[in-house]
Order: structure tokens, then C-alpha cells, then sequence
């Protein structure tokens, strides 16, 4: 009998994927930076596997409230409780929909 793998992206194909026209890497997206206390929007890239937040976290809301060298900590409340998400710009969105580098 053999096991199936639950590996980090399982069960996320609908989830993690692009359309056809969207396909390939943002750079605007990488570039942009965060205020500690802005709240940010978890957008996940499936196009960037580096930085990439749990994709439980997909679609989130929650506050930047630190820095860990390129990535950004990212507070969000998951059933009831407070955690803490490592995530690299290319997977968050500004809120109020401008995406200004």
C-alpha cells in the first residue's frame, strides 16, 4: 500500500493557479514595499515559490507588524486567534486597491 504525499501545496490546484493571460512574474509586485502597521491583503503568487505564505492564509487580511529581511510579518486572525505569517511582497496587496511601488 503505498502513501500519497500532503506536501505544502496539497489539495491547493484550484487555489494556486494563474489564468492563461496571467501566467509569469510581476515585477512591480516584488518591488513594493510596507509600512509596519499598513494592512495588507494575502494575495498568493502560485508563480513564485519563495516567501510563499501557507495557502490556508490565501485571501486574508491583516496588519504588517515586522520585517525579516526581504519578507514581511503579516498578523492575521486565524479561529479565533492571533498568527503570525511570514510572506515576501510578491504575495501581498496594499489595501484600498492601489498597487503603488
Amino acid at each position: 500500500m503505498g502513501w500519497k504525499s500532503h506536501g505544502f501545496r496539497f489539495k491547493s490546484g484550484r487555489k494556486l493557479r494563474k489564468k492563461v493571460r496571467e501566467k509569469g512574474i510581476k515585477i512591480r509586485r516584488a518591488l513594493q514595499t510596507f509600512e509596519i502597521g499598513q494592512i495588507v491583503h494575502i494575495d498568493i503568487d502560485p508563480a513564485v515559490h519563495k516567501g510563499m505564505p501557507h495557502p490556508r492564509f490565501q485571501g486574508r487580511t491583516g496588519r504588517v507588524v515586522g520585517v525579516r529581511g526581504r519578507a514581511y510579518l503579516v498578523e492575521v486572525t486565524d479561529g479565533g486567534k492571533k498568527k503570525i505569517v511570514f510572506a515576501r511582497p510578491e504575495h501581498l496587496k496594499p489595501q484600498g486597491g492601489s498597487n503603488a511601488v
